[in-house]
């Protein structure tokens, strides 16, 4: 009898679509009023089923729809997206998606998530020059000569980096173009690719889930929470500090363990694969000359511009992307690739990508699903009154499982954040606790669920590598398991400090 194999992640996530498109025959559709802010007029705009009014942008407007945000967190730009209201959810006319809106979400999806979905496969292009060129293996090469010995450095470099970017500025989708780069080099240091992805990806989880001065998700939760986003910082560095040294340990733990003996290796049976997949570089012919050394660098500059211009530019995708672009291009010139070649390879190297821009596309499906069928803020509404009454302690704990869940939901941290902070922080008043234990319960349970959230990055992430999601969940179940207890211990203490 042939072994049942797990199912791809396109398979995964069309799965969930469906079990998404059934719940929306559920799930009574619902809506709370929201409430945008125009900058150009300097007024609010109140949207509600049956109309669009425009109020004045004042601080008695706001306190009149019971919003206890100040009025400067709109008019500065910190809030930027609208925001429910609360006390004005109402059910709505049903909108159950059928069998021809479940068909057509992958496709909407991929229209939406156009802008990450173009940036992937630039970089895919890059990869491909750069390759093409020869650096790559000669780069890598260089660095497992310059490591031997010390290879665990470059585990605890690249969380460490990556978690700071994390925490700073909401380092996540980007790290897609790191994957390709980073996995051969842990191949020539003699881990596995699972070390590679846990380095990138655990860094990138727990530095957003722990962030400080993140403009996605701490900066405009604790706006829309109607708190100064400096409130409860201490305690998110902590959490920071600690939470990087438990994901640092444990993939220390499992990368020494593979190196010692291959075979523990949770991708052994993939080995040969992966490694013919990102080639052997630790035996490169190829030497580091002047040129490929020119190379190298333009191609480190490329990331270097990206998160500068991310972090203090305000770029988003269609700036990197550019970015890319613009870098395969020189470094075609510099290579002396001739026209017709660059083209071919570049085209194959996004096409090496493709599967993952289809992904990212299919789990914002999913999203296009929820917003048609309109249950989003039914979900939040029930989520919000199922915390009443409860203790301080196993509120704030309800809280973090909320957020998870909630998670699963709505991925992106900025739409949570201004979806549910009006409506989820007044609850902190009710308990008598800081509102800035709910913008850590929204942080730290949607941190943890990202870990392991088909509907977050994961999936995109593993199919770079072509890992099965059911390997990744043996890898770092543990790990969650034991930030989850580590979260909740912290939550509950804080509650009474």
């Amino acid at each position: 009898m042939k072994k049942l194999k797990f199912p791809t992640a396109q398979t995964i996530l069309i799965i969930i679509a469906g079990l998404v498109a059934l719940l929306t025959w559920i799930i009574p559709s619902g809506k709370f009023d929201s409430l945008a802010y125009n900058k150009v007029e300097n007024t609010f705009t109140r949207t509600s089923l049956e109309k669009k009014e425009i109020l004045k942008a004042t601080q008695e407007t706001l306190d009149n729809l019971k919003i206890k945000i100040p009025i400067e967190k709109f008019t500065s730009g910190d809030i930027w997206k609208p925001i429910s209201i609360p006390n004005t959810y109402h059910k709505v006319e049903a909108k159950p998606q059928g069998l021809i809106a479940f068909i057509q979400s992958p496709i909407k999806g991929i229209i939406e998530a156009a802008d990450i979905i173009f940036l992937v496969l630039f970089i895919g292009g890059l990869i491909g020059i750069m390759n093409y060129t020869g650096a790559f293996d000669a780069g890598i090469s260089w660095l497992a000569e310059t490591l031997k010995g010390k290879e665990f450095v470059l585990i605890i470099l690249v969380t460490l980096l990556i978690a700071l970017g994390g925490t700073t500025f909401g380092l996540a989708e980007e790290t897609i173009a790191f994957y390709p780069i980073l996995i051969p080099i842990f191949l020539a240091a003699k881990y596995d690719a699972m070390v590679a992805l846990a380095c990138i990806y655990l860094g990138s989880s727990i530095g957003t889930m722990c962030s400080t001065s993140n403009p996605f998700s701490a900066i405009i939760a604790s706006d829309a929470a109607g708190i100064n986003w400096t409130t409860g910082l201490t305690g998110r560095f902590i959490m920071l500090v600690l939470g990087t040294l438990i994901c640092v340990l444990y993939t220390l733990r499992y990368a020494q363990r593979v190196k010692k003996d291959p075979s523990k290796s949770i991708l052994f049976s993939q080995k040969k694969d992966i490694e013919a997949m990102f080639g052997n570089s630790t035996n490169s012919t190829v030497k580091l000359s002047t040129r490929l050394r020119f190379i190298l660098f333009v191609f480190v500059m490329c990331f270097i511009a990206m998160i500068y211009g991310v972090s203090q530019l305000e770029w988003w995708f269609l700036e990197m992307t550019v970015v890319f672009l613009v870098g395969a291009v020189i470094i075609g010139f510099l290579a002396k690739i001739n026209e017709y070649t660059f083209v071919d390879v570049f085209i194959k190297g996004a096409s090496d990508l493709l599967g993952v821009a289809l992904i990212i596309g299919i789990a914002r499906g999913i999203t296009v699903l929820m917003n048609d069928g309109q249950i989003s803020d039914t979900i939040l509404y029930y989520a919000s009154n199922a915390t009443s009454g409860m203790n301080k302690g196993i509120f704030i704990n309800a809280m973090l499982y909320i957020y998870g869940g909630l998670s699963f939901f709505i991925p992106s941290s900025s739409g949570m954040a201004v979806l549910t902070m009006p409506i989820m922080s007044p609850l902190a008043d009710g308990v008598g606790i800081g509102r800035e234990l709910i913008v850590n319960a929204y942080q730290y349970g949607m941190g943890l669920f990202a870990f392991i959230n088909p509907t977050g990055l994961i999936l995109a992430s593993l199919a770079i590598v072509k890992v099965g999601y059911d390997k990744w969940l043996k890898f770092v179940m543990p790990l969650v398991i034991i930030l989850l207890i580590f979260t909740m211990i912290v939550m509950t203490i804080s509650v009474y400090l």
